[in-house]
């Protein structure tokens, strides 16, 4: 499948990192992961993945930064980004889509509700 759509996972726990991997696999995504934001970002401009899920709180670099980099960036603007966040915050949220996010779940997400929104996203 050489058209597969690629989905970049910055997420710096490592098993939440690897089950989301397998699972978006599992639905014929093709998947790079990094670790924190920096590396992240590293692999946005690298891979130019379909889409971005970003973890809030990252070493490096935290995930409302990144996505601000992303969309402001001409070359990745067009990017979409998912965040996932542990912290159920309103002003979460609001700095989230202030950075440019195209959607915002809760960890412990459900996992339908992502498939569906990534589904919507990016086909």
């Amino acid at each position: 499948m050489g058209n597969a759509k690629k989905i970049l996972v910055v997420e710096d726990e490592d098993l939440i990192a690897k089950v989301l991997a397998i699972r978006l696999e599992g639905l014929g995504y093709k998947v790079v992961t990094a670790f924190d934001g920096v590396e992240g970002l590293d692999a946005v401009r690298k891979e130019k993945p379909d889409l971005v899920i970003l973890d809030i709180v990252l070493p490096k670099l935290d995930g409302n930064t990144l996505c601000e980099m992303i969309k402001t960036d001409a070359a990745t603007k067009h990017i979409r980004v998912i965040m996932l966040t542990g912290k159920r915050l309103v002003g979460d949220m609001e700095s989230a889509f202030s950075a440019g996010a195209d959607f915002y779940i809760n960890k412990p997400y459900e996992w339908q509700r992502l498939q569906d929104k990534i589904k919507q996203l990016i086909g």
